[in-house]
């Protein structure tokens, strides 16, 4: 098993290993949260698309329909009921009002998913919080050389030659 940069896991790395594998992970991260933000939008539109399709639909629906269906609906209300052809053709209007007003509402549902979805806006906080504990870091605090043991000082030289 090696870490990121290749070295095995466990031996000692130089600052600047640290420092350019700490980039190399940041980098990818953010790259990462990028991703998921636009992958987040992308639904959000498609979300969006569907519900301006539903209510399209109905209104199409709703327009062509009226003529032919009205005339089928209260000729077959006539023949089933027995009541005046007038009631009969307000009957099928209302059927066709109905069929648009739950189009209309499935629109507005979907618009309502698209409208709640905060995916964007978590993923821009996210890497809001991630850049601020970052930007808080502080370095470990090291001892002075003459503070050391010298057998760790000869350790830590003959591991990085």
């Amino acid at each position: 098993m090696s870490a990121p940069d290749g070295s095995p896991v466990g031996a000692e790395r130089s600052i600047g290993q640290l420092f350019a594998s700490a980039t190399t992970e940041m980098s990818a991260l953010v790259h990462d949260e990028i991703a998921l933000a636009k992958a987040q939008l992308k639904q959000d539109v498609k979300r969006g698309a569907v519900g301006g399709g539903a209510i399209t639909v109905a209104v199409v629906v709703l327009l062509f329909s009226l003529p032919m269906l009205n005339f089928a609906l209260a000729y077959g209300f006539r023949a089933w009921t027995g009541l005046g052809l007038a009631w009969c053709f307000l009957i099928s209007f209302g059927v066709n009002a109905l069929l648009a007003v739950v189009l209309v509402l499935i629109g507005l549902l979907f618009f309502k998913k698209a409208a709640k979805s905060k995916g964007p806006q978590k993923v821009a906080a996210s890497v809001k919080e991630t850049a601020g504990v970052l930007g808080n870091a502080k370095p470990h605090p090291r001892a002075a050389i003459e503070d050391r043991v010298p057998e760790a000082i000869e350790a830590v030289a003959r591991s990085s030659s």
